[in-house]
């Protein structure tokens, strides 16, 4: 059963992937006006379990936006998180990224470098550094993407088939409402920071349309930056 696209996030079989929640961005980032975005990671963390037959939820790192504190309601707005996979009978696992230093001060749970999916040969990490495990399919985040079209900047996913020692390499958008995620049209490998693109030509952009609720895909990049 192929990926199903949802709300920054990405459903497999009975696990929900999502990365990069950046928690305490709100507090580091000088809005003027708090846009509520951890209350709202909640809410759509919790919409997607009611919606769809999960079993685990596993976050593909970066938990944290500060790299040496925990502002003010991080810890809390982590506990809901850890309280609404509970409430939905799901398992939660977080591979550590780069941003999470402090993560042993919030989550005392499985926390692996990357973890594999059961009966599926998938592979989750959060992508700043290499993979130890041999895969079909490796599903990480890190890196934001966004792709802009007809003016307009959108979260997406990127999909390289067979991109990483033959397996394919998912890279998921920040699930983050605030992050509002780095402009790839232009972007060249070298412009990446996951080692695992190691082709960023070959990587397909992946829009989940939530107004029209359809998944939109679009050729590779190598060819689809003549038309952007």
């Amino acid at each position: 059963m192929g990926p199903t696209y949802r709300d920054r996030a990405v459903i497999l079989d009975e696990t929900l992937v999502l990365a990069d929640l950046h928690l305490g961005r709100e507090q580091s980032s000088n809005v003027e006006l708090s846009v509520g975005s951890e209350r709202a990671i909640v809410e759509r963390l919790g919409d997607l379990l009611d919606t769809h037959n999960i079993r685990e939820v596993v976050i593909a790192g970066d938990v944290l936006e500060s790299f040496d504190s925990l502002p003010p309601g991080v810890a809390s707005a982590f506990e809901r998180i850890e309280d609404c996979a509970v409430e939905h009978g799901c398992r939660l696992i977080v591979t550590p990224g780069n941003h999470d230093v402090m993560l042993d001060a919030l989550w005392d749970g499985p926390a692996p470098a990357e973890y594999e999916l059961e009966d599926n040969d998938t592979v989750v990490l959060h992508g700043h550094e290499l993979p130890e495990t041999d895969a079909d399919r490796y599903v990480v985040g890190h890196d934001h993407p966004a792709i802009e079209i007809e003016g307009r900047k959108r979260p997406c996913y990127l999909r390289g088939a067979g991109a990483y020692r033959g397996g394919d390499v998912l890279v998921l958008p920040a699930f983050n409402g605030l992050v509002a995620g780095v402009r790839i049209n232009g972007m060249t490998t070298a412009d990446f920071h996951s080692p695992l693109i190691g082709n960023a030509d070959a990587f397909r952009p992946i829009v989940w349309d939530d107004v029209a609720e359809e998944t939109l895909a679009f050729p590779p990049l190598g060819s689809l930056r003549n038309y952007l």
